[in-house]
Parts: C-alpha cells; structure tokens; sequence
C-alpha cells in the first residue's frame, strides 16, 4: 500500500539567543513540507527582541512566503493535545533551533513537561532524527554532560558555531552557514551553502 502521508517536520524554538537561525532555517525549509511550530513563551520575546518581528499565527504570512505560511502549523508550547504529543504521529524528524539549555535539560532526562520537550522526546522514542542547535558559551560541566545524555539517546547536537573557512562576507552569510548545516543533517536539500571545496 502506498504512503500518500506528506513529509513532515517538527521545528521547536526555545528562549535561546539566536533566532536569525531559526528564521532563516525555517524559510529554507521547501515548501512540500508540512511544518509543526512549536514556540515557547521565552522564545516569543526573544524572536521579538533578535529579530523586530512578531511570531504567531497572524504573522505567519508575512515572515514567509505564502506558500509556505500555509504549510506551517503553529502550537502552543502547553497544548498537550497537539498531534505531535503522540509516537503514532509520523512525521520525519524534529529540530530545536535554538535549543536552550533549560530544554536541552529536559530532553537529555526525559523531563517531557512542555509540548516541546514531549515531541523531542516521542522523536527519540520513535527512532527519528532529532537535531538540538545548542546555543550557549561558555558551556558548564552540567551542559556537556546534558548534550553527551542526549546524544548518547540518539539526539544530533549541532552547535551554533559557525565556521568561516567560506569567507563570510556579511552577517547573513553566517546566519545561512548555521540553517543550511541543520538542513543538511536532515538531508533536506539546500541552496544557502556550499560544502567545503564543492562548487
């Protein structure tokens, strides 16, 4: 029997610096996918703060195209309800971009107490892909140990380090730099960035 079901993404945002990342990742992110947004009140104001824009249901047209703004469903960090709570949800894997340290805490121990921490952790439970881009600095003996938890349950940590063996010429470039390796760990095509020494 054929699966019709469309391809599915899981994309977090949690009150971490670096929402330009998450921003960009999320435009780049084609549009046969159907996005699950979950947004925590942290990361609200700090989207607002980084980026002078607003992120909620009304705004979603105009941060993204509008065919993409149609493929994005946005819930709310406390809706236990949410179809992304549940392992018989399919989907194809889940970002958190940022990904705080609080919740990098949560999902490393299995501490599900916000839809957010939930959906990562019915991704790890499912034997889907999870990438955490972790953003903090310096990292204390408590986060390292926290990021070696999660990856040794399967999580990828992707930190937020961008690399400049490409020249960046602008602040722009580093942003896409960070996007377009997270996409790639997915193995959804992209176009931000080049490997190194591919043309």
């Amino acid at each position: 029997m054929k699966n019709n079901r469309p391809k599915r993404l899981i994309v977090g945002i949690s009150g971490a610096s670096g929402m330009p990342y998450a921003l960009r990742f999320l435009q780049s992110i084609p549009v046969d996918y159907e996005i699950h947004l979950i947004v925590s009140s942290a990361a609200e104001k700090i989207f607002k703060s980084e980026t002078g824009k607003v992120l909620d249901k009304k705004s979603l047209p105009a941060l993204f195209f509008k065919t993409q703004a149609a493929n994005i469903k946005l819930f709310s960090n406390d809706d236990h309800f949410a179809p992304v709570a549940s392992g018989s949800f399919h989907t194809d894997g889940m970002v958190i971009i940022p990904c705080s340290m609080k919740t990098l805490s949560g999902v490393a121990n299995g501490y599900a107490q916000s839809l957010l921490e939930r959906a990562a952790d019915v991704t790890l439970k499912e034997r889907r892909k999870l990438i955490l881009v972790v953003r903090e600095t310096p990292l204390n003996t408590i986060h390292l140990k926290n990021m070696l938890q999660a990856a040794e349950s399967g999580a990828v940590i992707l930190p937020a380090s961008p690399g400049f063996y490409a020249n960046p010429e602008s602040l722009d470039d580093i942003i896409d730099f960070i996007a377009a390796r997270t996409l790639d760990a997915l193995h959804i095509p992209q176009t931000l960035f080049h490997g190194w020494k591919e043309v």
